[in-house]
């Protein structure tokens, strides 16, 4: 019963994450996502700064959980140098546009 409920409880704050999102424009992404595959383009890639760390897959995520990791980097929440400053050049359009640009991948 308990795993019902939160499954209910995290498909209901993705929907509410959606709804407050910008819409997303995949195509306007093409050009602002050249600070991302410097990383996240190569299958299998780990950093070493500040400690050594797989660098996930973007593409096929959930729009939703890119927005909200992209915020988590810009307010600090997350922490990771290279996330923390390029999350923080970052608009709530450009990062909608990022998320729905790896979403369709």
């Amino acid at each position: 019963m308990k795993t019902k409920a939160l499954i209910l409880a995290a498909s209901l704050g993705l929907t509410t994450l959606t709804a407050h999102a910008a819409e997303g424009r995949p195509e306007i992404a093409k050009k602002k996502i050249s600070m991302c595959i410097g990383c996240h383009g190569i299958p299998g890639y780990q950093v070493t700064f500040p400690t050594t760390y797989k660098v996930p897959k973007l593409g096929g995520q959930h729009a939703a959980y890119i927005v909200s990791a992209l915020q988590a980097y810009k307010s600090g929440d997350r922490k990771h140098p290279d996330m923390n400053s390029i999350a923080a050049s970052l608009s709530e359009q450009d990062m909608a546009d990022i998320a729905a640009y790896y979403a369709k991948k």
